[in-house]
């Protein structure tokens, strides 16, 4: 349908959205959520200390970068275990043996319109700053990782003002 093709095309910015009775937050910056420095894992972690270190911070997921700064994916509690219990990996292994490569990333510039898209689908989304190194290569930074509770913590609290 025409709705759910802007809001695809809106996700991947290619369409800027024109919505006529827009909520208060639509057009706020995803640095405005205030979001706390994410934990990173290195890809050669251990599925078991990967979820040591997750109980230990209290998170049930992590961005996975090597170290030259490319995003590998997200280790998560629920597909690390998944994986071990089925076979699929052991606890020895590297956490790269059970990361989630099909993930979504949005700029600190980019719109709580467009992560709202994000959200509809995606459980979170990569928050990443881009920093131009040279003349042509661009460096993504993890800034933080996002979730509906955020953006609904954002915008609750910010509306009862």
């Amino acid at each position: 349908s025409k709705f759910l093709n802007d809001k695809w095309m809106i996700k991947n910015g290619f369409l800027k959205d024109v919505q006529e009775h827009k909520p208060w937050w639509w057009d706020i910056k995803v640095q405005k959520l205030n979001l706390s420095a994410p934990l990173i894992l290195l890809p050669e972690v251990s599925c078991q200390k990967a979820i040591e270190i997750l109980q230990e911070k209290g998170y049930d997921k992590a961005p996975v970068v090597a170290e030259s700064g490319i995003i590998l994916g997200m280790v998560t509690l629920n597909n690390t275990l998944t994986s071990v219990l089925a076979g699929n990996a052991q606890f020895s292994d590297p956490v790269t043996k059970v990361i989630c490569n099909q993930f979504s990333k949005i700029g600190l510039e980019d719109s709580l319109r467009k992560l709202s898209c994000i959200l509809e689908n995606d459980h979170f989304a990569i928050v990443v700053h881009e920093q131009m190194q040279c003349s042509s290569f661009t460096k993504q930074t993890v800034f933080g990782v996002v979730t509906a509770v955020d953006l609904l913590t954002f915008v609750g609290r910010n509306d009862a003002k």
